[in-house]
């Protein structure tokens, strides 16, 4: 009955209303993660200027948690391990950024990630840019550093660069990967393609992340009727930022040319039954277990519609090459320990 009494306009303000609190509470929540993360770093400066000028140590650091726990008891962030993170983005990013992104766009524990688990400054970089345009989970820039995303990232064969718009050739390029990691499915190398596909619907979200931002799942083994024989696609999707449906066929086998040609098909299908007007040209990725990249250059050059092709890995193949390069928390404790023990050294001489 009270509904009936408000005035027209009501809901639409209140949906209003809603949106600019959620839009103040973001930048409130954004404000506090810059001060901290400045705050952080001046810590850090402070910790890492009085050992090199007074040769303190890792004692005077343990004392220090303590005090700042007792003096601010409802605040986190003072452990002896955060504080030496502190002293280590001080050191290695003294001007507060990665390259030219700002590191207090991003949460403190992110930094951190990529602090101890990136070892170059360009990569450190490319992964902080895209977790702020993204909005990477701690979770997800852990992963994708594991994975080894930048090296991947706009590595498939393609004829994008000749079948699509110059504006939208390059972002299309850099949506595909080579190769996909699919280990997350606990299968085989004897696995055929029907049971990669069932297991792939069944880890839908993790397949998603794989892939990577603005793919929406549109549906499986989804059908087509053209001069009245049946078509089924094996996974169809919606590119948000590309604004284009792709399709995704996949082989249990090597590449071989006939595969996009059927692809090339599929896609001049949907083009022509499924895509709106205002939806850009559909493009096709077609996942093999092996591909010879000269034979996939050579079989896309006479293809019409935009295609990738790109190998997926059902065991993680991918080198280990960072193992062993990157700071733990032990490696810098006893980097910590190092530079007392050379100022120590230092002043017994002089």
């Amino acid at each position: 009955m009270a509904d009936k009494l408000l005035p027209a306009d009501y809901s639409d303000w209140l949906k209003q209303l809603k949106a600019d609190i959620a839009s103040a509470q973001y930048r409130a929540g954004l404000a506090v993660n810059v001060e901290l993360v400045r705050l952080y770093g001046r810590i850090g400066r402070d910790i890492l200027q009085r050992q090199q000028t007074r040769g303190w140590g890792a004692k005077v650091i343990d004392h220090l948690a303590g005090d700042l726990k007792e003096a601010f008891p409802d605040m986190k962030g003072w452990s002896t391990s955060n504080l030496k993170y502190m002293r280590y983005f001080a050191e290695h990013c003294p001007s507060g950024q990665f390259g030219q992104q700002p590191a207090d766009q991003l949460p403190w524990f992110h930094i951190v990630t990529l602090l101890t688990k990136v070892s170059d400054a360009s990569d450190r970089e490319w992964y902080a840019v895209r977790a702020v345009e993204y909005g990477w989970s701690r979770t997800t820039l852990e992963l994708n550093i594991k994975n080894q995303l930048k090296s991947r990232q706009g590595n498939a064969v393609s004829n994008f660069a000749v079948r699509l718009p110059a504006a939208v050739s390059a972002l299309a390029q850099e949506t595909l990967k080579d190769p996909y990691l699919f280990d997350f499915l606990g299968l085989g190398e004897d696995a055929h393609e029907r049971d990669i596909e069932n297991a792939l619907i069944q880890h839908i979200t993790r397949f998603l992340l794989e892939l990577g931002a603005g793919f929406a799942f549109v549906g499986r083994q989804f059908r087509l009727e053209v001069a009245g024989d049946e078509f089924f696609i094996d996974l169809l999707f919606y590119h948000i930022r590309l604004k284009c449906y792709v399709v995704v066929e996949l082989k249990a086998g090597a590449f071989k040319p006939e595969h996009a040609g059927k692809l090339n098909f599929y896609l001049a299908a949907v083009d022509a039954q499924i895509k709106a007007e205002d939806d850009k040209p559909t493009i096709g990725l077609l996942l093999c277990r092996q591909q010879n990249r000269l034979v996939a250059e050579y079989a896309l050059s006479g293809i019409e519609k935009p295609i990738g092709v790109a190998e997926y890995q059902l065991l993680r193949h991918l080198p280990e090459n960072l193992q062993g390069k990157l700071p733990s928390i032990a490696d810098i404790e006893a980097e910590l320990a190092q530079d007392l023990l050379t100022e120590k050294s230092q002043n017994t001489i002089n």
